[in-house]
């Protein structure tokens, strides 16, 4: 364990060495929503492939970038795309930028994802909060806590009951009411893909009491609680995944994300410039 935190101290090292701020809030963008990133002041990209321990993203629609900048008054660390545990990586490589950027000062999570929504009566581009998760894959044993425990990093056995922040959760409403955007609340699924569900899963996702499904998202508050992190997750609702509905593809999740941008962007400004703010902002004091 050692070993992990020598690789978290030289990833954090390499990143503080690029910049003076010290990002409070790290955000992760899921599928097309990339250029959510595009809104800093004053921001500081740095490739993936110059952060040891990030690996290269193969998914169209993950940028592969981490962005360190203000947004609405925030200092934040930005990735411009995720990592999956379908594209071969271990549950531990997946959640380790999480670990990263808690080290450099990130004490909340805001993730976002490309979620199939499972209710009939829901729409493309709907916007869900999520309230709760279901994590499949971890509970069949792919656990990004699995192994030898860090003591330093987090208790042994961390409780998942509240892992959403109940005051983040009541700001994202209050914000989305400010902006009269409809936010649909509920629990996600996550399967580890890469395939889309079989009609068979979906009425599975259903029974379980899911609302929600996808690929990604729940290892990293996982590992974000873990660690004392407050979280908060939003599911951008790309597809209608009902059993007896037209199959799923990628390019739908794409387009769905170009076209709620503008609405998931302002609904995340809101809610940042909502947050508390302290007296000045913290940064880097090794740095000129």
């Amino acid at each position: 364990m050692n070993d992990l935190m020598s690789q978290i101290e030289r990833a954090r090292s390499i990143i503080a060495a690029q910049t003076r701020l010290a990002p409070r809030i790290a955000l992760i963008l899921g599928s097309g929503l990339s250029e959510l990133a595009d809104d800093l002041d004053d921001p500081v990209v740095m490739p993936y492939a110059e952060i040891p321990g990030f690996l290269p993203t193969t998914v169209a629609g993950h940028r592969g970038e981490l962005v360190v900048g203000m947004l609405a008054g925030q200092p934040v660390a930005v990735m411009r795309g995720r990592f999956h545990f379908y594209e071969g990586h271990s549950m531990q490589q997946v959640t380790f930028p999480v670990r990263v950027l808690h080290a450099l000062g990130c004490t909340t999570l805001l993730t976002t994802n490309a979620a199939g929504g499972l209710h009939a009566d829901w729409r493309v581009g709907d916007l869900m909060l999520i309230t709760d998760h279901i994590f499949l894959p971890g509970l069949a044993g792919h656990h990004p806590l699995r192994g030898p425990n860090e003591d330093r990093l987090g208790p042994r056995f961390p409780a998942m009951v509240g892992a959403y922040d109940r005051e983040l959760l009541a700001l994202a409403h209050r914000a989305a009411k400010s902006l009269d955007l409809v936010l649909r609340e509920g629990v996600y699924l996550m399967l580890s893909g890469p395939a889309f569900e079989s009609g068979a899963e979906l009425r599975m996702c259903r029974l379980l009491g899911a609302d929600a499904v996808g690929m990604s998202t729940v290892p990293e508050v996982i590992v974000a609680r873990h660690m004392g992190m407050r979280c908060m997750g939003l599911s951008l609702i790309t597809n209608l995944a009902l059993p007896d509905g037209p199959p799923a593809n990628h390019q739908e999740v794409l387009d769905a994300g170009v076209v709620a941008r503008p609405k998931i962007a302002a609904l995340i400004r809101s809610i940042l410039a909502h947050m508390d703010h302290t007296a000045t902002i913290p940064t880097f004091p090794d740095r000129p």
